[in-house]
């Protein structure tokens, strides 16, 4: 007996739609997260301090409000959410172009804007990664992050070379409206998706504390979620510390300009693009389990690039180093995502990526904001180290765990739920 292949998620309607719609958005947040660091450093004069404080007001609403957020979009139409935060966030960011034409922007607006974005994007990546479970069939899942991701990291290839030329064009300012025009494109596909989700009966739902439990509960009490969780908060708090100092640490240490610097963020992701159409063979050449500390241990090294970039020539150390950044992270995330999504029953999906995202995301404004006061008293440089370390021993909870030893992961919750 022969088992019939799923259709090809090209000719599935509604994932076209969720695909077209993800892509035109990451493509916006590349320009907004190359323009508005450009526009505090050349138009505002921020120091390094003021750069990890924008750093932390951008992620700081995973930490706030990251745990309610899951239970919420447990409770309503994610596709409503989708297409409403696409709005919001298209009409907040509109506001700093606005400012500048009136000779007005000022460092608090753009700390109000960037808070304000995390804000809604908390909600929105929470209903992004729960709706495909929503739209396919459980074994088209994999393949269907894989083709996301792969939208994605071509965005991440292509944004910042784009953002560099129209920043040189338009101006910063300028450059952020375009992101609101391909927000609004985005709500406007996923606006056109066919499934209609049944709505959550009303009368089923228990205290708010209740819900938000059983999501973590789910997360902290499987063995491998714990560690996935453990290594990816500690490496997104790493990399933020390093990160929230990039673009100052790239036009006044290593005196890129912004173009050198969008050309050098846009070659070294193509290492994404080679790590989402690589994920599933790589998985099944070195086992689904085995590719999560592989491509963490891989990651961890590569973030030495960014301070060996001021001992370096810094321009091909970062290449390199962008590569097998890019090319790690995309690995592990499809892998590690997809056996999450799998393993989740679908009205517990909101809640769990919800209680992943407070976990991993959450400590990403401590390191922004740590890497900015850090910066300041310490210098860049030494602070890159000292964040680079942090960051290659972030990958010891998934080396030093089952996974391993691992090829296939558990496609049942309670395939693993004895072992630790």
């Amino acid at each position: 007996m022969t088992t019939q292949r799923p259709a090809s998620l090209w000719r599935h309607h509604d994932f076209r739609q969720l695909w077209m719609g993800d892509t035109v958005s990451v493509f916006g947040a590349q320009f907004v997260g190359f323009a508005m660091p450009l526009m505090a450093v050349q138009l505002l004069g921020a120091d390094a301090f003021q750069m990890g404080l924008l750093a932390a007001l951008e992620s700081l609403a995973f930490l706030l409000i990251g745990l309610p957020a899951g239970a919420w979009v447990d409770r309503w139409r994610k596709r409503t959410v989708l297409v409403l935060g696409d709005l919001t966030r298209a009409a907040l960011l509109l506001t700093l172009p606005v400012a500048w034409l009136l000779d007005a922007l000022t460092m608090w607006q753009v700390y109000v804007v960037a808070f304000g974005v995390g804000c809604i994007t908390v909600f929105f990546d929470v209903a992004n990664q729960s709706y495909l479970p929503e739209i396919v069939d459980s074994d088209q899942i994999g393949d269907g992050n894989g083709k996301l991701q792969a939208s994605q990291q071509t965005a991440i290839v292509v944004g910042p070379a784009a953002a560099a030329f129209m920043v040189r064009l338009l101006g910063s300012p300028l450059t952020i409206a375009v992101t609101s025009v391909c927000m609004g494109l985005s709500s406007l596909f996923v606006s056109r998706i066919r499934h209609r989700e049944q709505a959550p009966d009303p009368t089923s739902r228990r205290p708010l504390v209740t819900e938000i439990r059983e999501g973590l509960s789910f997360v902290l009490d499987h063995p491998l979620l714990r560690r996935i969780v453990a290594c990816t908060g500690t490496s997104n708090f790493a990399s933020s510390g390093m990160f929230a100092l990039f673009v100052l640490y790239a036009v006044t240490t290593l005196g890129l300009s912004e173009t050198t610097l969008g050309l050098v963020l846009s070659l070294g992701a193509v290492g994404g693009i080679l790590g989402a159409v690589s994920s599933g063979w790589f998985g099944r050449f070195v086992g689904e389990g085995r590719a999560i500390p592989i491509a963490a241990v891989l990651s961890g090294v590569a973030l030495f690039s960014v301070p060996l970039a001021s001992i370096l020539p810094p321009v091909p150390t970062l290449l390199v180093g962008n590569l097998l950044i890019s090319w790690g992270v995309v690995v592990y995330n499809v892998v590690q995502v997809s056996f999450r999504q799998r393993l989740c029953p679908k009205p517990l999906l909101g809640r769990m990526n919800a209680s992943i995202r407070f976990l991993v995301w959450g400590p990403m404004p401590i390191g922004g904001f740590l890497g900015g006061v850090l910066g300041q008293q310490l210098g860049l440089v030494p602070t890159l180290w000292i964040f680079a370390v942090v960051a290659l021993l972030a990958s010891l909870p998934v080396l030093l765990s089952p996974l391993a030893g691992m090829r296939e992961l558990p496609r049942e919750l309670d395939a693993l739920s004895p072992q630790e």
